[in-house]
């Protein structure tokens, strides 16, 4: 916040006008307004990072999902044309109006590696049907899906194909919806897996004549299933291994500087939860943090690339009930306050995860249900209690001021921060004015720091700590000489947490509603030349 007031300033102070007569200099003094604000943390708060405990008293919670799979990540149902093609065997067959030409059920394997499934519901998908006719009339297909139903009837659709021949057959086709269609994978026995079943029934037209059908008239259909998305599936999911890395980043960190903190007892865990009825084993490979400064931290541990084991989910539609391992770090068996005060920005985290990782122990008895996921959560919370010793923020803006000399314009000047602190920090600022080059051609040191609110008194209308501070920043002749050569400001804040009592740097917790109200105001010596 305090950084856009400092460019408000420049810009103000550079807003002269001229004019070209005799000149008359006179030099005059103004005092001007520029910001009222007021900074708080209320916005975060109860936004899943700062939550308010029973003293009043602000604290972090830094969960964070790291993996997330539900049963698209497991069971995937690739587009699959079956097509069923019926000749007969020898001889040739003399077909009365309306009587029966085929009979015949056919089995399609689904091209699926390491996956045994027996059962799947729909949540979405299309079968694209298209039915051949060989004959030179007109004849009435019925396409049964066995094993393919929807509260409990069975998919059939009739087709009425119009004549052709065996080299340029008549056809039909339809697209149709097949969401919410359970499908059994188990075949003509009821024992295997990945089997779709087709039934083809052909007859001649009731009002056609005989037709006579040999065994070069070819009778075919393809059923294309396209988009299939399930959201149940029963079987044997295979001993898939999934391993990756996952990133975040703590944004404001990355504008941290120097200094350190000192938190407290403070622990990470990880939580691995299980909500799909499937042994799995897992493994947190590495965690790691690498600050502004290059500085990589490594969580240490013996539970770092130990495997965790996990047991199905138990339960069923409405039943179902996740299992849950979990790794906790903690000062006792981990280098986790290190690694916490790291102040790292960018965070990685590689895990492994296997799914039945003794092979088929269930049966073909592997269950994904609407609401089964498998998470690794990643938890990290401590009460919003910091010592902070020289901590600095710095960041740096691009800036483009000029004035004339020979024409109105500003010799010297300040702005004066005045601040209420209800933050148990004290603050010191300071500008560094740059060339082109990141050359540093002037420093601006504030008169004097940011009180810590600890340094303060109460106040009796709502009870919280402030202290009040003024802060002047002094823009001299030569600075103001140089405003041409100046092209990026740098502003840095260093944050301590001092002691009333002894002045060290200790740990403060921050209350909530805490906050930091400031009015900043210029103070110019204007020379005006006509």
């Amino acid at each position: 916040m305090l950084n856009s007031k400092v460019i408000m300033f420049f810009l103000l102070a550079v807003a002269a006008v001229a004019c070209r007569k005799e000149k008359t200099v006179w030099n005059s003094n103004w005092v001007a307004p520029l910001v009222s604000d007021t900074l708080s943390l209320e916005n975060l708060v109860n936004d899943s990072t700062l939550t308010v405990n029973s003293l009043n008293f602000l604290e972090i919670d830094l969960t964070r999902t790291i993996l997330d799979l539900g049963i698209e990540d497991v069971v995937a149902i690739p587009d699959t044309l079956i097509s069923h093609t019926y000749s007969i065997v020898s001889g040739t067959l003399n077909v009365p109006p309306g009587f029966s030409i085929v009979n015949d059920v056919q089995e399609h394997s689904l091209s699926i590696e390491d996956l045994q499934l027996k059962r799947i519901r729909v949540s979405d998908g299309r079968i694209k049907v298209k039915v051949y006719n060989p004959l030179g009339t007109n004849v009435f297909f019925t396409v049964q899906l066995p094993g393919v139903s929807k509260n409990g009837v069975e998919f059939q659709q009739d087709y009425f194909v119009p004549g052709g021949s065996m080299a340029n057959p008549g056809v039909s086709e339809a697209t149709l919806d097949i969401s919410g269609y359970e499908i059994d994978l188990t075949g003509e026995t009821g024992s295997l897996y990945n089997l779709l079943q087709s039934r083809l029934i052909i007859n001649s037209d009731p009002a056609g004549p005989t037709v006579t059908v040999n065994t070069s008239h070819q009778f075919k259909v393809d059923a294309d299933f396209m988009d299939i998305k399930i959201d149940y599936a029963r079987g044997y999911f295979g001993n898939k291994m999934i391993a990756d890395t996952s990133t975040f980043t703590i944004d404001l960190l990355n504008n941290v500087s120097a200094g350190s903190i000192d938190l407290p007892a403070s622990t990470i865990q990880f939580d691995i939860i299980n909500g799909m009825k499937v042994d799995a084993k897992a493994t947190v490979t590495t965690v790691s943090n690498t600050n502004n400064n290059g500085s990589t931290v490594n969580l240490t541990a013996s539970a770092i690339n130990s495997p965790v084991y996990l047991d199905p989910a138990t339960g069923s539609w409405s039943s179902l009930a996740s299992s849950t391992e979990s790794l906790l770090f903690n000062a006792a068996n981990s280098n986790v306050e290190n690694y916490l005060e790291n102040l790292g920005s960018s965070h990685t985290i590689g895990y492994k995860l296997q799914l039945n990782p003794w092979g088929n122990t269930s049966g073909g008895w592997n269950e994904i249900f609407p609401n089964s996921r498998l998470k690794v959560k990643l938890k990290a919370q401590m009460p919003l209690t910091i010592g902070a010793d020289g901590l600095t923020l710095q960041d740096t803006f691009d800036l483009d001021l000029s004035q004339d000399l020979e024409s109105s314009h500003v010799e010297s000047g300040m702005f004066v921060l005045q601040a209420t602190n209800a933050f148990p920090f004290s603050c010191g600022a300071a500008l560094y004015l740059m060339d082109v080059n990141g050359n540093v051609l002037h420093v601006v040191n504030g008169s004097d720091e940011i009180s810590s609110a600890l340094y303060g008194s109460i106040d009796p209308l709502d009870g919280m700590r402030k202290m009040s501070s003024e802060v002047h920043f002094v823009l001299t002749s030569a600075m103001i000489h140089d405003l041409e050569k100046i092209t990026n400001v740098s502003i840095k804040a260093t944050f301590n947490t001092p002691d009333p009592g002894t002045s060290s740097n200790t740990q403060a917790s921050v209350p909530a509603g805490a906050f930091l109200a400031v009015k900043l105001k210029a103070k110019l010596n204007f020379q005006a030349i006509y």
